[in-house]
């Protein structure tokens, strides 16, 4: 581990200096670091304490801990970066500015600046639902947006998928896999706006189509108990529509600031703007690193993991081969 505690780097004032800094103490940052605290690097984790799981009660898919809630899994991973010398600072990181040896400069909340010869971003993303009525409230007990994540644990039930977006109809097809009653309320999606191919595949997978934006969702005793369409009643034929399950797309938000104040090329994607990144995480700018769902929408708790555990490994192999070619031209330049 690098023993550097100096407040003066290349002439700029810094209150710690750090081999790595990770942003984001989330599954990604916490795996880099676990990786990097092993690799015996100083490391410092600023975690703003918001992870996007949240409202979930548990986690499913991720192998030897399918079911575990994910503020158990935070705390478990924070203890384990904790063994191998990993500073963990609860703060938000505002700011980052590139330093003159080609680090960084990063500007916390709490008044600290800390600098990082390598920096990694894994501030995920905030989910922007729509502005239904009782659903913010339901979010990750029975309304739900990912299958993967909770659809055993609901299966055959009554669903209802509200559609954000002609790419919802993806979402109602792939729901047949954990129920065949499933009804895809189009809300926000015109008619028009649904391919015929994607008519013949709903009326295949035998899912029902109902027009119309819905206004509520209707709950009883604590539990969802279906939805209503504005412009109907209770006493209106079709106004109220059981559901037991509500499947929805929120809107992404990739929290990307830093990236790209930091001057990373992002790139368009139908979930919102992500920072190209090569095979490890590595961003347009050098020594800069994206994991977890800032680097893409669909990193799944397991999948931040990786793409976490993978950065952390590269990024200490950078620091070696730095360190180790700035030795070789030292000791060349005091030959010559």
């Amino acid at each position: 581990m690098t023993e550097n505690n100096g407040k003066r780097q290349h002439g700029e004032e810094y209150d710690e200096t750090y081999d790595v800094v990770v942003v984001g103490g989330g599954a990604a940052g916490l795996s880099a670091a676990l990786v990097l605290g092993r690799s015996r690097r100083r490391t410092l984790v600023v975690d703003a304490g918001e992870p996007r799981n949240a409202p979930a009660a548990h986690m499913q898919g991720f192998l030897s801990r399918d079911g575990m809630s994910p503020a158990e899994f935070l705390a478990v991973g924070r203890e384990e970066i904790a063994r191998y010398g990993v500073a963990l600072v609860r703060d938000r990181a505002v700011d980052a500015v590139r330093g003159g040896d080609g680090g960084f400069g990063v500007v916390l909340a709490g008044g600290r600046t800390v600098h990082a010869r390598h920096l990694v971003v894994a501030t995920g993303l905030k989910d922007e639902l729509p502005a239904v009525p009782g659903l913010a409230e339901r979010f990750g007990r029975d309304v739900l947006h990912c299958p993967y994540c909770h659809g055993w644990e609901v299966r055959d039930r009554a669903f209802g998928v509200l559609a954000t977006s002609p790419l919802s109809v993806h979402q109602a097809l792939i729901v047949t896999q954990w129920s065949k009653d499933v009804t895809l309320f189009l809300h926000e999606v015109a008619e028009a706006d649904v391919s015929d191919d994607d008519l013949r595949r709903l009326a295949a997978a035998g899912v029902r189509v109902v027009p119309g934006r819905v206004a509520e969702l209707v709950v009883e005793d604590d539990r969802l108990t279906g939805v209503r369409l504005a412009g109907e009643t209770s006493s209106a034929e079709g106004g109220f529509h059981a559901r037991e399950v509500l499947f929805t797309a929120p809107r992404a938000l990739p929290r990307t600031d830093l990236l790209v104040r930091l001057g990373a090329e992002l790139r368009e994607t139908p979930f919102g703007a992500y920072p190209v990144i090569d095979e490890r995480g590595l961003t347009t700018v050098p020594g800069l690193w994206a994991a977890g769902n800032a680097s893409g929408f669909a990193e799944q708790v397991i999948n931040a993991a990786s793409r976490g555990y993978r950065a952390g490994t590269a990024i200490n192999g950078e620091l070696l081969f730095a360190d180790l070619d700035a030795a070789v031209a030292r000791d060349s330049a005091a030959h010559v």
